[in-house]
């Protein structure tokens, strides 16, 4: 989820920063510009890491006061790698799937629907993602079996009692539909779930002749797998 990465690049330090220790102005500079700063295929950069690797020379530009320095640094970047599982929030639910807050820095992380655990429906009337699962009823079938293979012990008559029946048949409806919500588990906002990472996305914006454009790369994977999963 987090990696270290070389970058390079040329820090300005401003005249007022000249006084001080070159390296000391460059790791300023630096804390300045990078952290919660999306790089394209690097990652979302969370903070320089130590100080400077190299530094180069200063140069000067003309009509500007400042040094340009090439520099060369780490940096603790958050980036997951595809089929990683991670653990978030969710801030928001709607038909098309449910939006994720990671560590509360990280806020785009989108879950379509067709990637909800399988079976998930969603509850217009609470605005909510639902996981139905159906769970064996191995257990109840053995039991069943063994009734009916039952052979009787003596020579003992059960008599039914008026009434019995139409008790029994109301304890087992109740017994079903307190199963049934048992077996029914709604993503809520502000709960937190575990997911797996499907795709990386990037959206790199410019600026051209014909106006601003955004060119998205995509790092993905094929599999059949869900995607969230509770906790």
């Amino acid at each position: 989820m987090f990696v270290l990465t070389l970058l390079a690049d040329s820090i300005r330090i401003p005249p007022h920063l000249l006084a001080k220790p070159t390296l000391t102005s460059v790791q300023t500079e630096i804390e300045k510009r990078y952290p919660n700063k999306i790089i394209v295929d690097v990652g979302l950069v969370i903070c320089p890491y130590g100080p400077p690797v190299e530094v180069g020379d200063g140069i000067l530009v003309p009509g500007d006061g400042g040094a340009h320095h090439q520099v060369i640094f780490q940096c603790v970047v958050f980036r997951p790698f595809v089929e990683e599982v991670l653990v978030g929030v969710v801030t928001e639910s709607n038909e098309s799937g449910v939006t994720v807050s990671v560590g509360g820095f990280f806020d785009h992380v989108f879950i379509p629907a067709y990637w909800m655990l399988n079976p998930s429906v969603y509850d217009e009337a609470k605005g909510l993602w639902v996981w139905t699962p159906t769970y064996d009823d191995d257990d109840e079938e053995e039991e069943e079996e063994e009734k009916e293979t039952a052979e009787p012990v003596g020579n003992d008559i059960v008599k039914q009692e008026p009434g019995l029946e139409d008790d029994e048949e109301e304890v087992e409806n109740g017994e079903g539909e307190e199963a049934e919500e048992g077996n029914r588990f709604e993503i809520e906002i502000g709960s937190e779930i575990r997911f797996k990472v499907k795709s990386v996305n990037f959206t790199r914006i410019t600026t051209t002749m014909k106006g601003v454009q955004a060119t998205t790369t995509s790092t993905t994977t094929t599999s059949s797998n869900t995607a969230a999963k509770p906790p």
